[in-house]
């Protein structure tokens, strides 16, 4: 099967440094091995939505140089594909209604899982009398959910004592992103997910939802997340500024600076944006990448 990766930022506001390193490594895999690289806005969820976000990154990524084959998914308008999953699980036994509140899963939880409390099956049996529907929930059982993932090596996650029953349609009327995640994957053909180390936990839940619905399982690589200088995550909550591409030399240094991050040979300074972006092609190696959950940046 030929190659095919994404990029799946959601419309929150700019891209950061943190974007640029999950979005240079993704479209260096999918090049160095002469395959496609796909853009996909994930806008779900809407109120972190920001007026402007999908142009401005759009023009980040033309600018640098970082330019998606075909045309762009975006979530929001492919509810009626998440319904049909939902509604699949459902028929099939695998979803159930739940009226928890997060309230009364943590003070029914019998243990910390490694999300916050794991879910005690309250409604699993059926919903409490007097209760009605909330959210709808995944059965999960006591097996392992098993991968290897290319750059941290074998990963393993008992979904039953992790997680427990997990969401895929919100109290808000929102489809969890587990749920619309591995519908998009497949309805785009994905063969390789590249992204942040901060997804990791997800993907033993995606495998999961990919085995009852019946889809294919990408290969995955979770590469290190990008930390400032007070050891958090470079995000828009944590005010990571936005990337700078005033003039045409700027996304040379940018992307010789997320190269140095992902542990790659770095172009001449030179080289001109083409030239690098070629270079760095050329001399891509994803045994490279760091496998530490996250690094310091800067």
């Amino acid at each position: 099967m030929n190659y095919r990766g994404r990029f799946a930022p959601s419309p929150t506001g700019a891209l950061h440094f943190g974007s640029l390193v999950a979005a240079l490594a993704g479209w260096l895999d999918a090049r160095a091995a002469g395959g496609r690289w796909l853009l996909r806005i994930d806008d779900l969820d809407t109120p972190r939505n920001r007026p402007g976000a999908v142009d401005a990154i759009r023009r980040t990524l033309e600018r640098l140089g970082l330019v998606w084959d075909g045309e762009i998914r975006v979530q929001s308008r492919e509810i009626g594909a998440y319904r049909a999953a939902l509604d699949a699980l459902i028929a099939a036994g695998h979803a159930y209604p739940c009226a928890c509140t997060r309230t009364e899963v943590a003070a029914a939880s019998t243990h910390a899982g490694i999300e916050g409390p794991a879910y005690p099956g309250t409604c699993r049996g059926g919903l409490p009398s007097g209760r009605s529907t909330r959210a709808w929930r995944v059965r999960v059982d006591d097996h392992a959910i098993a991968f290897d993932d290319r750059i941290r090596g074998r990963i393993e996650q008992h979904l039953e004592s992790d997680i427990g029953d997990f969401v895929v349609h919100r109290a808000d009327g929102i489809f969890a992103y587990q749920l619309a995640v591995v519908v998009d994957d497949a309805a785009q053909g994905i063969t390789d997910v590249v992204r942040g180390a901060d997804l990791l936990d997800s993907t033993p839940r995606q495998i999961w939802l990919q085995r009852l619905l019946g889809l294919p399982v990408p290969s995955y690589a979770h590469l290190p997340l990008a930390l400032n200088a007070q050891r958090q995550k470079l995000s828009k909550q944590t005010f990571a500024p936005a990337i700078d591409l005033h003039h045409d030399d700027a996304a040379v240094p940018w992307l010789r600076r997320a190269l140095a991050f992902l542990g790659q040979a770095l172009p001449p300074i030179d080289a001109g944006r083409d030239g690098a972006l070629a270079f760095a092609i050329d001399h891509w190696s994803i045994a490279r990448v760091p496998t530490a959950d996250s690094i310091v940046e800067g």
